[in-house]
C-alpha cells in the first residue's frame, strides 16, 4: 500500500475531527447538547431500555406511549445486522454531537474525492456540506437520524457514479457499505428524496450509454449496483419489515373513517386519503422568496425569537418613549424577527455565499452532464421545500408519485439540496485547476457569476424594500400585544415600525457580508488563474473563507450556550412531587394523563409512567383518531357529567397530572407545581362486559363511543362477528379477571367465571401479522378489537390463565435474513477490494 497516496486523505479526516470538536468545544469539558428530540426519545424508550437491562432481551412493544405501540419504532438493537452494528461503533469515535458533524464531512469528502481526486477541493466542499446552517439547526434540535442520513447520502451517490463510470465492483461495494449505513440512520424521508435524485441520475446515464452503444458496461454497472442494494437492504430486513408493517396502521396509512372530528356525525370527512392530508404534510412550507436565505442568511429575519443589540432601532425607540432601559434590553432578546412564510423558524437555510457563487460559476465552466443533473436536482429539492407555495409541482407529486404523501416537513429537502450545490462547486474548482484556464477565457463566466451572486447581494443591500415588505403575518398580533403593554396605539405602531427597520438592517448587513465574501473568492480565483497565487496558498485561503463564512452564521443559532452539563440534562427528566406520588403506587400496570403539557406531542411523562400521550412522528392512526374524536371531548366535559370519562377510563387512566393553583390569592394566575389527581373511574387492566353491539364500520364504531358505557358495554366492528357467533353473556358479580404478571411484551391474566364471557383488555389492539399471540391455559386462541382501539376476546367458563405475548414474525425471520445478508455483504466488499488491488498491481 502506498502510504503517501493516502496521507492527504488521512490528514483531511483528522482535520475534520479537529474542526468538529473545535466547533463543539464544550464537549471537552464534559458538557452535552440539550436536544429536544433526544430528550423526548430517551423518555419514550425508557421502559424497553430498562427491560432490556433487566431481562437481556428487547421487548419490541412498549406501553409507555399512546397507551401502547411497537417499541421497534422507538428503540431496540439489531445484533445480526453488520451495518447496524458498524453504524453504532462509528458514532462512538468522537463525542456527541461532534461525531455527527465529522461524519457529514467524511461522507461528503468521499463523494468529492471520487469526483475531483483532489484532497483540498474535497475538504472545502465537505466543510461547506456539514456546516450549512440547516444541517446544524437539525442537529441542535436533536434530529440525529436525519443528520446520519445526510452524512451517508454522499457515499451512496459516490458509489453509483463510480459504477456507472466503469469501476463496477468498487462502486458497488462503496454503494453497499454506505447504503447499509444510510438505512441504519433510519430516516426514511431523507433516503426517499435521495433515492429519487439517484434514480434520475441513473436514468440519464443509462439513456446516454444506450445511445453510445455501451450496453455491456451499463448492464454490468446496473447488475453490480442491484446486488449492492439487495445486500444492503437485506442487512436491515428486520427494521424495514417492522416499519413497512407499522406504516399501514400509522397516520401515514389510510383511515377507515369518512367523518371528521369537527363535523357533525355523517358529514364528509377530510382524512380518507392513503397517507397524510395535504394541509398536514405541507404545514411547513418554505416561502418562494425566502429561498434567498441560501445566499443571504437573514433575508427572512433569522429565527422566530431573535435578539437585537442596544444599537438597534427597536431599543432606541423603546427607551425614547420612556421604557426602562433594563426592560427594553430584556424585550429585545426575544423578538419575532422572522418574517418569512413559516409560522415558526429556528434559523435560515443558508448554503453559504461562496458555495452559491462557485455553483453558479460551475454552470458556465464545468463540462458534461453531471452539472445539469446537479442543477435540476438542486432546483427540484428547493421546489419541494416550497410545499403548498408551489402547488402545481408539489400537489402533483403528492397525488401521483408513490410514497410522496407519506412525509411532512418538506422543508428538510433544503438540507439535501446542499449536496448538488457542493458537488458542482467542487467541480468548478477542479475545472479551474485541471484546465489551467487563461484569464481571458475565464473573464466572462467569472464576471457573469459575480454579477448574479455578488451583484444580487449588493442590490438587496442597497434597495432591500424592492424585494420584500419586511412585514410578518404575525405582526398584527404583535401590535396588539404592544398596544396593551404601552396603553398607546400610536407608540405601539412606532415600536413595530422600528422593528421593521431592524429587519431591513439585518438583510442589508448580511447582503453586504455575502457580497464581500463572494468578491474575495472571485479575487482569489482571478489571482490563481493568472499564477499570482500558488495552489498551496489558494486552497487554504478558500477553505478559511468557507469556514469563516459558515461558522459565523452557524454560531448565531447553534453555539456554546446550547451546551449544558449532564446534571442540567438530568434535571429535565427528574421526577416532580406528582411523579413521585404516582410512582409510590406499585400496581402492576396503569396509565397516566399529563395535562400540564400538550400530551399528544410530549413524551416526558413516559419517562416515569405509562402515558396516554407521547412524542412520535408516526403515531398509530386509530389512536390518533381516538384522541381527535374522543379524548379531547372527554377532557372538555365536566367530570360530573354522565359518562364523562368513558374513553379515558377504558384506557385505565388512574392518575391525571395537573397544574395546581397558587395558594396565594394574589397569584391565582400563576400556575403552581404539578400535582397528581387520582381517577376513581379507571376500569383496570381487564373487565367482563355485560353486553356488546356490532356496528357496520369505523364511523359507527367511533360515534358509538360518544355515549358508550365502557364499563358494561363494548362496541365491535362487524368484521369480527364470526368470532362472537353464539355468544350469550350472563353477568355475575362473582366473575373476575385480573392481571397477575406484567412485562412490556407479555401480559398474564387470571380469569374466573361461571359462564363464557367477553373480556375487554385495556391494551391497544395491534394485529398486522398476528403479532400478539394469545393463549388460554397454553392453547392458542383468537382475539379481536373492541371500542375502536382495545383488545377483547371470548373467555371460557371456569378458571383460566390467559397470556398475551408479542411475537412478530418480522423479528423472528428478519434477524436470520439480517445475518445472512451481513455475511454476504462482507464477502461482496472483500471480493471487490481484492479485485481492485489486483488490478492496481497488474
Amino acid at each position: 500500500m502506498n502510504f503517501k497516496r493516502f496521507l492527504p486523505h488521512l490528514i483531511a479526516v483528522v482535520g475534520f475531527a479537529i474542526l468538529a470538536i473545535v466547533y463543539c468545544s464544550p464537549v471537552l469539558k464534559g458538557k452535552r447538547l440539550n436536544q429536544h428530540d433526544i430528550i423526548q426519545s430517551i423518555a419514550a424508550g425508557r421502559e424497553v431500555v430498562d427491560y432490556h437491562k433487566q431481562a437481556g432481551e428487547w421487548a419490541w412493544w412498549t406501553n409507555s406511549m399512546f397507551g401502547g405501540m411497537p417499541a421497534y419504532m422507538i428503540s431496540g438493537d439489531y445484533p445480526t445486522s453488520l451495518t447496524h452494528k458498524l453504524g453504532q461503533y462509528i458514532n462512538l469515535l468522537l463525542p456527541d454531537p461532534a461525531n455527527y458533524i465529522w461524519l457529514m464531512m467524511v461522507g461528503a469528502y468521499v463523494l468529492l474525492v471520487v469526483l475531483s481526486g483532489n484532497a483540498w477541493i474535497s475538504a472545502i466542499g465537505s466543510v461547506a456540506y456539514a456546516f450549512a446552517s440547516y444541517q446544524l439547526l437539525s442537529l441542535e434540535a436533536g434530529h440525529v437520524s436525519k443528520i446520519l442520513a445526510l452524512a451517508y447520502a454522499p457515499g451512496i451517490l459516490a458509489g453509483v457514479i463510480m459504477a456507472l463510470r466503469g469501476r463496477y465492483l468498487a462502486g458497488a461495494a462503496l454503494t453497499a457499505l454506505f447504503l447499509g449505513l444510510e438505512l441504519y440512520a433510519n430516516h426514511v424521508q431523507i433516503t426517499y428524496y435521495l433515492a429519487f435524485g439517484i434514480v434520475v441520475y441513473v436514468l440519464i446515464e443509462s439513456i446516454v450509454a444506450v445511445r453510445e452503444g455501451r450496453m455491456r458496461q451499463l448492464l454490468l454497472a446496473l447488475s453490480a449496483l442491484a446486488v449492492a442494494a439487495v445486500l444492503a437492504v437485506g442487512t436491515h430486513t428486520t427494521r424495514l419489515w417492522n416499519t413497512a408493517d407499522y406504516v399501514t396502521v400509522s397516520t401515514r396509512g389510510k383511515s377507515e373513517l369518512t367523518i371528521s372530528p369537527k363535523a357533525e356525525p355523517g358529514a364528509p370527512g377530510t382524512n380518507t386519503e392513503d397517507g397524510l392530508g395535504k394541509d398536514y404534510a405541507f404545514q411547513y412550507s418554505y416561502g418562494i422568496g425566502e429561498t434567498f436565505t441560501l445566499l443571504i442568511p437573514n433575508y427572512a429575519g433569522g429565527p422566530s425569537a431573535g435578539s437585537l443589540t442596544t444599537n438597534s432601532e427597536t431599543y432606541k425607540k423603546l427607551t425614547s418613549i420612556g421604557v426602562d432601559p433594563g426592560m427594553a434590553q430584556q424585550y429585545i432578546q426575544i423578538l419575532p424577527l422572522y418574517h418569512g412564510n413559516l409560522y415558526s423558524q429556528s434559523g435560515p437555510a443558508y448554503a453559504g455565499a461562496i458555495v452559491i457563487f462557485l455553483f453558479v460559476l460551475g454552470l458556465f465552466i464545468v463540462p458534461g452532464r453531471l452539472k445539469w443533473w446537479a442543477l435540476g436536482i438542486a432546483l427540484l429539492y428547493i421546489a419541494w421545500a416550497w410545499g403548498k407555495n408551489a402547488p402545481i409541482i408539489n400537489y402533483t407529486f403528492f397525488d401521483y408519485f408513490p410514497g410522496f404523501n407519506k412525509f411532512r416537513a418538506v422543508t428538510m429537502t433544503l438540507t439535501l439540496a446542499q449536496l448538488p450545490l457542493i458537488m458542482l462547486a467542487g467541480l468548478a474548482l477542479k475545472q479551474l485547476v485541471d484546465q489551467q484556464r487563461v484569464a481571458a477565457g475565464l473573464n466572462r463566466p467569472l464576471l457573469i457569476s459575480l454579477g448574479i451572486t455578488a451583484g444580487l447581494s449588493l442590490l438587496m443591500a442597497l434597495a432591500p424594500t424592492v424585494f420584500q415588505s419586511f412585514s410578518s403575518p404575525n405582526d398584527g398580533q404583535l401590535l396588539g400585544g404592544l398596544e396593551q403593554a404601552l396603553q398607546n396605539k400610536n407608540l405601539a405602531e412606532q415600536v413595530l415600525a422600528a422593528m421593521v427597520e431592524d429587519r431591513i438592517g439585518m438583510v442589508r448587513s448580511d447582503a453586504f457580508r455575502s457580497a464581500i465574501l463572494i468578491l474575495l473568492v472571485g479575487g482569489l480565483i482571478w489571482l490563481f488563474v493568472r499564477n499570482r497565487l500558488k495552489p498551496a496558498v489558494f486552497y487554504p485561503l478558500v477553505l478559511a473563507l468557507v469556514i469563516f463564512d459558515l461558522f459565523g452564521i452557524d454560531k448565531r443559532y447553534f453555539n456554546n450556550d446550547d451546551f449544558v452539563n449532564k446534571q442540567a440534562i438530568q434535571e429535565t427528566v427528574s421526577p416532580t412531587p406528582a411523579d413521585e406520588q404516582i410512582l409510590a403506587d406499585k400496581s402492576l400496570d396503569f396509565r397516566v394523563l399529563d395535562l400540564t403539557t400538550s400530551f399528544m406531542s410530549d413524551a416526558k411523562a413516559s419517562y416515569f409512567h405509562k402515558s396516554l400521550g407521547g412524542y412520535h412522528a408516526a403515531k398509530m392512526r386509530r389512536y390518533q383518531e381516538l384522541a381527535d374524536f374522543q379524548l379531547y371531548r372527554n377532557l372538555r366535559e365536566s367530570p360530573t357529567a354522565p359518562n364523562a370519562y368513558n374513553v379515558i377510563n377504558m384506557l385505565n387512566t388512574r392518575y391525571f397530572i395537573t397544574q395546581a393553583q397558587s395558594a396565594n390569592p394574589e397569584q391565582q394566575q400563576a400556575p403552581g407545581p404539578p400535582v397528581a389527581v387520582p381517577n376513581p373511574g379507571a376500569l383496570g387492566n381487564a373487565w367482563f362486559v355485560q353486553n356488546y353491539r356490532l356496528v357496520p364500520n369505523a364511523n359507527a364504531e367511533m360515534q358509538a363511543l360518544d355515549s358508550l358505557n365502557t364499563r358494561t358495554s363494548a362496541v365491535i366492528d362487524q368484521r369480527f362477528a364470526e368470532q362472537l357467533k353464539g355468544l350469550t353473556l350472563q353477568a355475575d358479580s362473582a366473575n373476575s379477571i385480573r392481571l397477575t404478571s406484567y412485562k412490556p411484551n407479555e401480559l398474564t391474566y387470571e380469569s374466573n367465571a361461571k359462564s363464557e364471557q367477553l373480556a375487554v383488555f385495556s391494551e391497544i389492539y395491534y394485529n398486522v401479522r398476528d403479532e400478539w399471540k394469545v393463549t388460554v391455559d397454553g392453547k392458542e386462541m383468537p382475539h379481536l378489537r373492541a371500542n375502536y382501539v382495545l383488545r377483547a376476546m371470548r373467555v371460557p367458563a371456569g378458571k383460566h390463565t390467559i397470556v398475551f405475548q408479542f411475537d412478530p414474525v418480522s423479528i423472528r425471520v428478519g434477524k436470520i435474513v439480517d445475518l445472512v445478508s451481513s455475511l454476504l455483504i462482507i464477502a461482496f466488499i472483500g471480493t471487490a477490494v481484492f479485485i481492485e488491488n489486483r488490478k492496481k498491481k497488474g
